[in-house]
């Protein structure tokens, strides 16, 4: 039985979260205007984002299954963190000087395989290290540092600007954003530092069967073919709720994903109504969108501690489905809003979805899988997060320029029925660790 942690023992073990969705607040909320900058139109903007789902899929399962065999001075999970922690500041520091379309393209695979690498673990650490009583809570914990991190990177480019900050680079881009950039790749780095010293991890239960296995499969080759071969008897495998939880998933990324690409866009052209990516009306949409996203990123830290209590009376299902209900119906509404101020408004709702999106799912599935295989689960279920967004990456450009004829709120409307559906498709999963489920099946209180 693992002994129960303290709060601060729990803070100190999600901090890095804090950086790493630092990294992740910029890319989102700034990306599409950047492209757009170095001269994409919005129907290519789409494929330009492939590269954070096709690095998910391939860097997080295998990523996963590797620090399921790992140990070492620094633990299991922790190489990985600090590993795709100093790659990612690396690519966040450049990024903002891209000179060409291609280029700022390129470095977003390095920066977003970083993230993943560093991203993949933290998951699985929560399970390793928490008893099943404060799994739920070390998940809601990880959604208090996710929203606080993209809070602040959401924001910067217009604190920056508030305090005078103006003019851009050679490229175009604003130096609001530039050094909001530069900002974000040190906290990156700093915060998954802190982690990485401040808490330390258990040894494997077993450590000789873990040794035998090591020696069995010597070296970098010997661990990537052992992952290799275990990842696709993983999927085969998968238990019922975490299939069921697949579905859920893919509506719910769609839509994000959805939001993710064309919200800034769809702040510029349909509510300041900027005439071209390279006016002034269009860079301040930009960091009005950002401030938005800063908005749902506040709400996401508020609601993160509440949604434990919620969940305790409603069960996290109905919980999960509430808040993707919330969150689609704001994307939805935002068809009818063209005035900046009444923007901010539809971001609460997405908030309150965002950090049961972050939480709920994840203390569901910790569940439901062998604790001895929890990265390699962790990893495949992220599937299920990026297929859906390779497949909107791939196969959008028709789809916004015939049938959208490239105006990119249609696209976030998409975003807000993809998290109806998902809401939907909740009621069919199997939550049988979840404690209200248990106490109503055991004849109630």
């Amino acid at each position: 039985m693992k002994p129960k942690l303290s709060f601060f023992d729990i803070w100190n073990m999600n901090f890095g979260f804090l950086g790493i969705q630092f990294g992740w607040g910029l890319q989102l909320a700034n990306m599409s205007a950047i492209y757009s900058k170095l001269g994409a139109e919005p129907d290519k903007i789409p494929i330009l984002w492939l590269a954070g789902p096709v690095t998910g899929l391939l860097v997080q399962p295998i990523i996963g299954a590797m620090s399921d065999r790992t140990w070492g001075p620094l633990g299991r999970r922790r190489p990985y963190f600090l590993t795709g922690a100093i790659f990612a500041s690396i690519a966040l520091f450049l990024m903002p000087d891209s000179p060409a379309l291609l280029f700022a393209a390129s470095l977003l695979w390095i920066l977003d395989a970083s993230i993943n690498i560093s991203m993949e673990p933290f998951r699985a650490f929560v399970a390793d290290k928490l008893n099943v009583e404060q799994r739920t809570f070390g998940f809601i914990m990880q959604s208090f540092f996710i929203g606080i991190g993209a809070t602040l990177a959401n924001a910067l480019p217009l604190i920056f600007r508030t305090f005078g900050v103006n003019g851009a680079g050679s490229n175009g881009v604003p130096l609001t954003v530039q050094y909001s950039f530069r900002i974000g790749a040190v906290m990156f780095l700093l915060c998954v530092l802190w982690t990485v010293f401040s808490t330390k991890e258990y040894p494997p239960e077993d450590m000789d069967e873990f040794n035998r296995k090591k020696e069995q499969n010597r070296g970098i080759g010997g661990l990537l073919k052992e992952v290799v071969r275990e990842i696709p008897a993983a999927v085969a495998e998968m238990p019922r709720t975490m299939k069921q939880l697949a579905a859920v998933q893919i509506f719910t990324w769609l839509g994000l994903f959805c939001m993710w690409m064309f919200f800034g866009l769809t702040t510029a052209y349909h509510v300041f109504h900027a005439p071209d990516p390279k006016s002034e009306m269009f860079d301040r949409a930009t960091e009005w969108a950002g401030w938005c996203f800063a908005i749902y990123s506040v709400v996401c830290f508020l609601v993160a501690f509440v949604l434990p209590k919620v969940s305790q009376k409603l069960g996290r299902k109905l919980t999960h489905a509430i808040a993707l209900v919330l969150g689609g119906l704001s994307l939805l509404s935002i068809y009818f809003i063209h005035d900046k101020e009444m923007l901010q408004l539809t971001m609460i709702g997405v908030g309150i979805a965002w950090a049961s999106i972050l939480s709920m799912p994840y203390a569901i599935l910790s569940g439901a899988v062998p604790q001895e295989r929890t990265g390699v689960y962790m990893g495949v279920f992220n599937f299920f997060i990026v297929i859906p967004e390779i497949l909107a990456a791939l196969c959008f450009e028709p789809l916004v320029h015939h049938v959208f004829h490239n105006n990119p709120l249609y696209v976030v409307m998409t975003g807000g029925a993809s998290l109806l559906i998902a809401a939907a498709l909740v009621a069919r999963v199997e939550d049988n660790a979840d404690p209200v489920a248990v106490t109503s099946g055991s004849g109630g209180h």
